[in-house]
């Protein structure tokens, strides 16, 4: 019993869920709609986090997509996806796991959903991005940093047109 008394209760909840930031360009508008494209799409991902106090943690996800024709950009969104996430009673790598991998999983459906409507109402097809396996990023993540003592790269998978993978690099602070 007197162990049970000075084991923390563990508790992890989403506060809030917000977009911080959202664009949509799309530069050769209406021209790119009368020709006869060959779209190739990047996406690029990167999360970082911020104490807010009380045990709750900023977690923001931020994606751009660039779709592109030959070197003619087609449309471009970038997004900030944001929530604020009460994390308690976490060893501190039980903490960094949750931020960089559980807490960026759960913002981006969120993320997926607004930028397929916004391709949409842009005049283009559905854009659906493809599943993202965060924790796999995270552990990829920290083995380079480990062996590196440096930031590391991540790839990330892009969209079913099979574009060439994105890569982000995360900043100190910043987890992936």
């Amino acid at each position: 019993m007197a162990d049970e008394a000075q084991t923390p209760n563990k508790q992890l909840m989403l506060q809030k869920i917000y977009i911080k930031d959202f664009s949509f360009e799309s530069p050769k508008a209406p021209e790119i709609f009368t020709t006869n494209a060959n779209p190739q799409t990047q996406l690029n991902i990167r999360s970082s986090n911020k104490d807010v106090g009380n045990d709750n943690v900023e977690v923001t996800l931020t994606l751009t997509v660039e779709t592109k024709d030959k070197e003619d950009t087609m449309f471009l969104i970038e997004i900030v996806q944001a929530g604020v996430f009460l994390i308690q009673g976490y060893t501190t790598e039980e903490r960094g796991v949750l931020i960089g991998s559980f807490c960026p999983s759960t913002l981006y459906p969120f993320a997926r959903e607004a930028i397929s409507d916004m391709a949409t109402r842009g005049g283009f097809p559905q854009l659906l991005l493809q599943p993202i396996n965060f924790d796999a990023l995270y552990a990829q993540a920290m083995q380079q940093r480990s062996q590196q003592g440096a930031p590391a790269t991540v790839t990330a998978p892009a969209d079913a047109t099979a574009a060439p993978a994105p890569q982000t690099e995360p900043t100190p602070g910043e987890t992936h």
